[in-house]
């Protein structure tokens, strides 16, 4: 007898949820889901605005990607990747992520999703996601492994910059004309006004 699918609709946001049970669902009409802590959460589709400023960050991190070759092994978007947080009860897709190394051997994705780790993730904040994005993500990112984690405000004009350091996060606000150096991506010298004035 074949197991039937449970299948997350827009109906399902808030309703809790095993993490196990979440991976087996299927979600509704081609949108985009993640489990927040245990809570069925829909991801927005993306505004123009929002979307403006994704492109800019990316093209600039494939600019440096082409100068540093070989240090980058991927720069995924939300629907190519996901961070399975076990611990918290979390999967993730964040707006960017950074691998430097390739993915860990394993039979089945959830293996992979829940052990291959970015070293950077990029967050750029909607209305809707603006809690999740400054309060909830920051400690799930910190507990999968994430070296540095960029919270990219368009509203605020800001880029928070949260960066792995003797056991806990260390913060810093970016704001232009600032220019942001990372030890994660050597010789990166990311310009938020950039972002911005392309969005």
């Amino acid at each position: 007898m074949s197991k039937t699918t449970t299948i997350i609709g827009p109906g399902d946001v808030g309703r809790r949820m095993t993490l196990d049970d979440f991976l087996q669902a299927e979600g509704e009409g081609g949108r985009l889901y993640e489990l927040s802590r245990g809570i069925v959460t829909m991801v927005d589709v993306p505004s123009p605005r929002h979307l403006k400023v994704l492109h800019a960050i990316r093209r600039r991190l494939n600019e440096y990607d082409g100068s540093h070759p070989g240090l980058i092994w991927a720069i995924a978007a939300g629907g190519e990747c996901r961070m399975l947080i076990k611990s918290l009860e979390s999967d993730r897709h964040p707006d960017l992520a950074v691998y430097k190394t390739p993915p860990p051997d394993a039979e089945r994705a959830d293996e992979i999703w829940s052990r291959w780790v970015p070293e950077l993730v990029v967050e750029v904040v909607s209305p809707n996601s603006r809690h999740r994005d400054f309060h909830q993500k920051p400690e799930e990112y910190f507990e999968f492994g994430v070296q540095e984690y960029w919270i990219i405000d368009p509203d605020a004009k800001t880029m928070t910059v949260l960066r792995r350091s003797g056991g806990r996060w260390v913060e810093s606000v970016v704001a232009p004309p600032d220019l942001h150096r990372t030890p994660v991506l050597p010789g990166l010298e990311f310009s938020i006004a950039e972002v911005f004035e392309a969005a």
